[in-house]
């Protein structure tokens, strides 16, 4: 089913409600999906844990989790809805988070990929970041690598640059299947 974008996307801190979508999502757009008590823990117990939803109108389109330590951001896990794929979601999201990073003081973020992510991997450069490393054998489920990324904040970083600015460019993610062992 294929969603139209008449209405903005609306960003709102993820609640225990959302879990339902959260969930759905989850399941189509990772192999090993982190698991509803993962999301919970995240929600409840990880005091650094923020969770974030986009909605466009009532239907949760996508989320982006992270982990807030000192003037460090690690994002976890960012997933949209196979239906608003393409729609600059992802963007949206991504976008959000690091504006507020930058307001806030933040002054690293780092996240994993999986390198055959091609499109996720073109997103985060698009808003400034750069590999810096590769953990081997990191994706359990495949034994692929992944690419440490970072983005170092600054005036320098303060949106989408390069190629990746088109509307609806790519809107997919990876987030490590590992989540410290709470799966």
């Amino acid at each position: 089913m294929s969603h139209g974008m008449r209405e903005a996307p609306a960003l709102a801190p993820m609640t225990l409600d959302d879990l339902d979508e959260v969930m759905a999502i989850e399941r189509a757009s990772f192999q090993t999906p982190w698991s509803r008590g993962a999301f919970r823990y995240e929600l409840t117990q990880n005091r650094v844990a923020r969770s974030m939803v986009v909605r466009v109108g009532r239907q949760l389109a996508g989320y982006l989790c992270l982990w807030e330590i000192g003037h460090e951001i690690h994002i976890t896990n960012l997933a949209v809805d196979p239906s608003f794929r393409r729609r600059g979601i992802a963007r949206a999201l991504l976008g959000s988070i690091m504006l507020g990073a930058r307001r806030d003081g933040v002054e690293l973020v780092f996240l994993e990929v999986r390198p055959t992510n091609v499109e996720a991997v073109a997103l985060y450069e698009g808003f400034g970041f750069r590999v810096i490393g590769r953990r081997k054998g990191y994706y359990f489920d495949t034994g692929e690598d992944a690419l440490v990324m970072e983005a170092r904040l600054g005036a320098e970083t303060a949106g989408p640059t390069g190629g990746n600015q088109r509307p609806g460019s790519a809107v997919v993610s990876d987030a490590p299947p590992d989540r410290g062992g709470r799966q």
